[in-house]
């Protein structure tokens, strides 16, 4: 794109973002790149000044495009590929469920957590992505099998099947997350959709180990991790309270 063409586009999102949204984005990124990436999508998605404080808070910008992957292996089309890429984080930050034990909790209560906050998830999932059911009944010669949560992005066409665990990333999570996508593509995919992308959601990770586990797989897969707002270190969550005394009149003097 010619340099021109895109100065002229980052001049009309500029324009279409409200003092509000420059504010945050002033407020909170520290380099122009990063700046520059929060207008131009909260320009080109409509984005409310609450939907970009989400992103602020989950750092789209250092997360999108850095998951553990094998799409250029498994996706034909190099331009999808790179889709794909863009479309998932390598970390999500699910601090808008309510976890009452950041011990004691299984993965159907993070399911089910984010079920109940189903537009948040959406959200913090990122473009183009539609929610379509949990448990998600697979039925393969008579004998059922469930998806954690299945979802559908527009941008890429295609189904999107997320597993869900608690635990470290075991190179043996593939195995099933791969049988899923098979089952899907055939028994629920439409003619005219791209193949079903997989994404494994687990606690923690080894870059090195899933980088090298989803090399042997020939189904678009990725591996990222979450963190809940039950996570934040004790010293800083101690804060929040006063942290948010202080915004309260900050906001209180605005109004003044």
């Amino acid at each position: 794109m010619p340099t021109t063409d895109l100065e002229e586009i980052k001049a009309m999102a500029f324009c279409r973002v409200s003092f509000t949204h420059h504010r945050e984005i002033l407020r909170t990124c520290k380099t122009a790149d990063e700046r520059w990436y929060y207008i131009l999508r909260s320009a080109n998605e409509f984005w409310s000044v609450t939907t970009l404080k989400n992103h602020l808070r989950s750092n789209d910008y250092a997360s999108f495009g850095n998951i553990p992957n094998n799409f250029s292996l498994t996706i034909p089309d190099g331009q999808t590929a790179s889709t794909a890429v863009r479309s998932f984080k390598d970390e999500y930050l699910l601090d808008f469920i309510d976890i009452k034990d950041s011990d004691d909790y299984k993965e159907r209560d993070i399911e089910n957590a984010l079920v109940a906050e189903i537009k948040n998830f959406i959200m913090t999932m990122g473009d183009g992505f539609c929610f379509i059911g949990n448990q998600y009944r697979l039925l393969v010669d008579e004998e059922e099998f469930f998806v954690d949560m299945l979802l559908f992005n527009r941008n890429l066409d295609c189904l999107v099947a997320l597993e869900l665990k608690k635990d470290k990333f075991r190179p043996s999570d593939l195995g099933q997350l791969s049988f899923y996508l098979s089952a899907l593509d055939k028994y629920v995919r439409k003619p005219n959709e791209n193949k079903t992308i997989g994404i494994l959601l687990c606690e923690e990770m080894n870059r090195t180990v899933v980088e090298l586990a989803v090399q042997d797989y020939d189904k678009p897969m990725g591996v990222a991790t979450y963190r809940l707002g039950t996570e934040i270190p004790e010293p800083y969550a101690s804060l929040i309270p006063v942290i948010d005394g202080v915004q309260k009149i900050l906001l209180e003097n605005e109004n003044i």
